[in-house]
């Protein structure tokens, strides 16, 4: 069968291009070997994430990335959703939902091991496991959970507020019983946080020269609890006004992904002086409390007392724009690929 891929021509370098990636067309077999542990798969929707950027790159000898780069000329990797077309695997059959690991193709041939799960609740639109159900939902819930450890009454801050990670970090904080502010790049993301979302303020960090005077203005008594996606200049701010005993988990810095040259931070000394814990963490690390989320969430989301938006792209002609747009924050929510609707 002929097979529609998105693959990488090169090593990105800097901000990633749409011509870094190219759509190209192969050919699958359907039909697996007999005891094979592959996998054949019918992708349905593609999770565009700001690491997939780190496979993409070349990585320096000794240096720590989430996983292998990429080979040239293969299809991008990511997480999606998609049916079972063919399995030799005993705990997944031809028709079954699942998430997990895959590529940026229309049929992938994965080993077993590369599937998290299967979908069990259909009750929830399918796209919502690249999402709130998926990698982004676990990552807000352990970071803020696990390592934020939020008590009702703290302030709470997030930066990239409006992302797949940061629009559930607040709604969390807000169950908590905390105060919350989210940080974002546009008047309508602001709008979104404030008038969607549930947060108690939120401002466009595009128009605010001195972060640290604005943190002050939202935070009087300071942060205690920083959930950080973007690094950089909002982290240094941020040092200076944390909360004694305050904690950072840091999920991601996307302000410093294309730079040559990383920012500094200058405030670390108020990590002893305030007793703050900072603790960077990828959500496989509490993989093992993906039972305990489901419990957690499903029934918020059935009731409608947390909500997710999503950005949603139609084809895997649009890969490439989808996933370069989540740099220049052109996405609003979650960015999802339709790779195919069943």
């Amino acid at each position: 069968m002929r097979n529609k891929q998105v693959i990488l021509r090169d090593c990105v370098s800097g901000f990633p291009k749409e011509t870094d990636m190219s759509i190209v067309e192969s050919t699958l077999t359907l039909k697996l070997p007999e005891g094979s542990n592959e996998v054949l798969l019918k992708n349905l929707y593609f999770s565009c994430d700001p690491y997939m950027l780190f496979l993409m790159t070349n990585v320096e000898p000794g240096s720590v990335s989430y996983a292998l780069p990429l080979s040239i000329r293969k299809p991008l990797i990511g997480f999606g959703v998609a049916k079972v077309l063919e399995s030799e695997h005993k705990d997944y059959k031809k028709g079954d939902l699942i998430w997990g690991l895959t590529k940026l193709e229309e049929y992938s041939l994965v080993p077993s091991t590369q599937i998290q799960f299967k979908i069990e609740h259909t009750d929830v639109p399918l796209s919502y496991y690249t999402g709130i159900l998926g990698m982004p939902g676990m990552t807000a819930y352990a970071g803020f959970f696990e390592l934020g450890s939020p008590k009702k009454g703290e302030n709470v801050f997030v930066s990239a507020a409006s992302g797949a990670v940061g629009q559930l970090v607040g709604q969390f904080a807000k169950l908590t019983g905390c105060y919350v502010v989210g940080s974002a790049g546009s008047k309508d993301k602001v709008d979104l946080l404030k008038n969607k979302l549930g947060f108690d303020e939120a401002f466009n960090y595009k128009e605010e020269p001195d972060l640290n005077a604005t943190l002050k203005r939202y935070f009087p008594e300071g942060i205690d609890i920083y959930f950080d996606n973007v690094g950089g200049k909002t982290l240094d701010a941020v040092l200076l006004n944390m909360r004694v005993h305050g904690r950072i988990p840091v999920c991601g810095m996307i302000s410093q992904y294309n730079l040559a040259q990383p920012e500094g931070v200058t405030n670390l000394t108020n990590l002893m002086s305030k007793r703050v814990r900072m603790q960077g963490f990828v959500w496989s690390d509490f993989y093992h409390l993906y039972p305990k989320f489901l419990e957690f969430l499903l029934p918020h989301i059935r009731e409608g007392k947390v909500v997710y938006v999503e950005d949603i792209a139609e084809g895997l002609e649009n890969g490439p724009a989808a996933f370069v747009g989540l740099f220049s924050g052109r996405n609003v929510g979650k960015q999802v690929l339709v790779v195919a609707r069943e």
